[in-house]
């Protein structure tokens, strides 16, 4: 395209909000955050990919040309826009050009096979679809609607350079639908209007505090909103993103050197792998000041690589769900304090911990984990039925919540521990447990890379499939001296990797037949 309140309900409010002017309707709009930066640094470099690099200016220019593009085919307010596209400045050019026309942004993983396009396309009803290579045939065979490749489109998109293109969008229009996994058999999506995403995204920033300065170092998909965001926290940091999800792993260091990464998020797969390369590496180390967490709990053992790797870096913790983006988030000043916390709820958001009646439990005990605040999505998209179990009205002020399906407690000073999702926590022996505590005993073993834990069903007793050079009975045994007799699981699978999902978690289905096929 060119060139923290604590109460004896339990419930954790933050107190007031992030202090930053919402008002205005241009604010909680997704281009809004755009245009600010324009307005305050346009030459400042904003997107990076492996092919180049584009300023804030340029990237807003691109923007505008993208949605004159989608004006001319006919695609506009409300209409979905799915997009099968690596993560590249093009795309991001994209999810702002959308926005300025009120098209729904509908990204998928380039991963995504046609078992779940089909399902996908059927329920987004797009008005187009803009893929590449060999991904166009696919997606002609999986739908009617124009399919574009982007090769084909480009030429036309430069020659819109100039232009500018503007629609009536408002805080409530949808910004985006982002498809994800879960209880259901078929991706789902949450819907993501425009003001739940910049509330987010600001209160975030709050915490985090992304800064001009700043380099941010991306391996996820545009697709996820784990990636989705970091685009605009990087926008309102006024830093540059660096996509770099097509680099190779053996790269990872010698490209963050290249780019002066300074802030990398990631999952405890990528950590485990920059800790490794980390300890080989001869080479100075980047400048990473901050490395955030998401999808699962780093070992301490990978805590403490990174911070050895990188002298006086901060590893934030933090816990969210993609239908309210972030529940919470360790202060990084904080980094080192509480082990095990996930932090406190983002600025002007709440949690409450309930238990099966439905009221708040005690400070100190466990229950869901269930969230209030401007960031709580609408719901899932056509999906009324699961909507209604997950979203529902507070009984005393009718204010919709989120009930999470996960599991945690608070401390005195509002401080959340993560515990379990519903599907983690079960009883066995007569004793009810979590897959979390017996994961982070196997983790504590000095040889075990990472861990998954299988909870028993009627046909299998309690498993873990572990990333080993270790025997099955020496990991069994060392488990037998960290954990009580009823949570030692009773088959254990040594393997060289552990299989994953496309966004870096680990793959219970694959984990599954794993074990089940040392049964048959």
């Amino acid at each position: 395209m060119g060139g923290a309140d604590t109460g004896p309900d339990s419930g954790t409010d933050s107190g007031p909000d992030t202090g930053t002017d919402m008002a205005a309707d241009t604010d909680r709009l997704v281009h809004g955050l755009l245009d600010r930066a324009v307005a305050e640094t346009p030459d400042a470099p904003a997107v990076r990919d492996a092919t180049g690099g584009w300023t804030y200016r340029h990237l807003s220019e691109v923007s505008h040309a993208f949605g004159e593009w989608l004006r001319l085919a006919g695609i506009g307010r409300g209409d979905r826009l799915v997009v099968q596209l690596p993560s590249t400045r093009e795309l991001v050019a994209m999810f702002y050009g959308a926005s300025r026309r009120g098209v729904i942004f509908v990204p998928l993983n380039p991963a995504m096979r046609e078992y779940h396009l089909a399902s996908v396309l059927t329920n987004a009803e797009p008005a187009a679809v803009i893929a590449e290579g060999a991904a166009v045939e696919r997606m002609r065979r999986v739908t009617g609607v124009p399919v574009h490749d982007l090769a084909d489109i480009r030429p036309r998109i430069e020659e819109l350079h100039g232009t500018r293109t503007e629609a009536e969008v408002l805080p409530d229009d949808i910004a985006a639908l982002v498809y994800t996994s879960g209880s259901t058999a078929v991706p789902k999506a949450v819907i993501c209007p425009h003001a739940q995403v910049t509330f987010a995204s600001e209160a975030i920033n709050a915490v985090l505090g992304y800064r001009p300065d700043d380099v941010v170092f991306c391996r996820f998909p545009l697709s996820w909103d784990y990636g989705l965001y970091k685009v605009l926290l990087s926008c309102l940091g006024r830093s540059e993103i660096v996509l770099a999800g097509e680099e190779s792993d053996l790269r990872l260091l010698s490209r963050m050197r290249q780019t002066g990464a300074t802030v990398v998020p990631i999952v405890p797969s990528l950590a485990t792998m920059i800790a490794t390369l980390a300890q080989r590496d001869t080479e100075p180390p980047p400048p990473i000041r901050m490395i955030t967490n998401t999808g699962a709990a780093l070992p301490p053992a990978t805590i403490a690589a990174l911070r050895e790797a990188f002298p006086g870096v901060r590893v934030v913790r933090q816990f969210g769900q993609t239908e309210c983006k972030r529940v919470s988030i360790m202060p990084p000043e904080e980094d080192g304090e509480r082990p095990g916390s996930v932090g406190l709820p983002l600025p002007g958001t709440t949690v409450e911990l309930l238990g099966p009646d439905g009221e708040p439990v005690p400070v100190g005990e466990v229950g869901e984990i269930v969230v209030r605040g401007p960031h709580v999505m609408p719901g899932y998209w056509r999906a009324p039925e699961v909507t209604a179990r997950t979203f529902r009205p507070d009984p005393r002020t009718g204010e919709t919540r989120l009930h999470t399906g996960d599991y945690g407690r608070v401390d005195e000073d509002g401080y959340l521990y993560f515990e379990g999702r519903r599907d983690d926590m079960f009883k066995r022996k007569g004793i009810r447990m979590s897959t979390i505590e017996i994961e982070a005993a196997a983790m504590d073993v000095d040889g075990v890379r990472t861990a998954a834990v299988l909870p028993p069903t009627e046909a299998r007793d309690l498993a873990i499939v572990v990333e080993s050079d270790l025997e099955p009975h020496v990991i069994l045994k060392e488990l037998a001296q960290r954990l009580e007799p009823a949570k030692v699981p009773a088959v254990c699978r040594v393997v060289a990797e552990l299989p994953l999902t496309q966004h870096g978690k680990n793959a219970r289905d694959a984990l599954a037949r794993l074990v089940d096929g040392d049964r048959s």
